[in-house]
């Protein structure tokens, strides 16, 4: 089996990817068995003022480091649960250590897969603003929404001063879905939740559309390569060909 690397940049979704990747294992291998997963995580405060001023390349320096780091531990590949950090692993600079599986990319092979065409999107402000999901998207010939802009602002508070911090509250899941109701009356077939907490927060019996969870999608994948089920990664940042 090929040994997984966590690159995690928020502490929740990269606990529920490791979860979830663990869980995959014993449901493919059996009782208790799962690939060899390391997980590296710096501070997310080490990079947050630079979030604010989206200045991406020091982010991505970062996040290189955590990837030789990964490497130094055994990894063979990695995936990181973090959506918005995408912006700054497909920024410009050098090859990262290790290749890895980009998690827009899993989340649109998906979405096309189950024959959705219209996906509303989910997630910090600057992955509803930024080109990754869109790009993604486009690739295989689907749409995609995002909720309007007071509504963006509402979900990046929530994630930032209540996910990432295990704060789950009941008047924010009633919020969340109040936008995936919005959503869905602008056409959307499906919700894609890409910041990977929101998985922690919405469940399928809470969404009136159908979710792509890409912190699951993603560790669901990682399985399938370890196990040699899927073609390896060839993505080393950068971007996506």
């Amino acid at each position: 089996m090929r040994h997984i690397g966590i690159l995690a940049h928020s502490a929740e979704g990269a606990a529920l990817c490791f979860l979830a990747a663990c869980h995959e294992g014993e449901a493919r291998l059996g009782a208790h068995d799962h690939p060899p997963i390391s997980l590296v995580i710096a501070p997310l405060q080490a990079s947050m003022a630079h979030w604010q001023a989206l200045e991406l390349a020091p982010i991505r320096m970062l996040f290189a480091d955590t990837v030789r780091r990964l490497a130094a531990s055994g990894a063979e590949f990695f995936v990181c649960p973090d959506n918005t950090a995408h912006l700054a692993l497909e920024a410009d600079g050098e090859a990262l250590a290790l290749p890895g599986l980009h998690i827009a990319e899993v989340v649109a092979e998906s979405a096309k897969a189950r024959g959705f065409k219209r996906i509303g999107l989910l997630g910090t402000k600057w992955t509803m603003e930024g080109a990754v999901y869109p790009a993604a998207f486009a690739r295989r010939g689907l749409e995609q929404r995002v909720p309007s802009a007071s509504e963006r602002a509402d979900i990046n508070a929530i994630i930032f001063d209540e996910l990432v911090r295990g704060d789950f509250r009941d008047t924010s899941r009633a919020r969340v879905t109040a936008m995936i109701e919005n959503l869905q009356r602008t056409g959307c077939d499906a919700v894609a939740l890409c910041c990977t907490e929101i998985p922690l927060l919405i469940a399928e019996n809470d969404s009136p559309l159908p979710i792509l969870d890409s912190t699951r999608l993603l560790a669901k994948a990682a399985v399938a390569v370890a196990l040699g089920d899927t073609p390896f990664p060839a993505w080393r940042g950068g971007k996506v060909a």
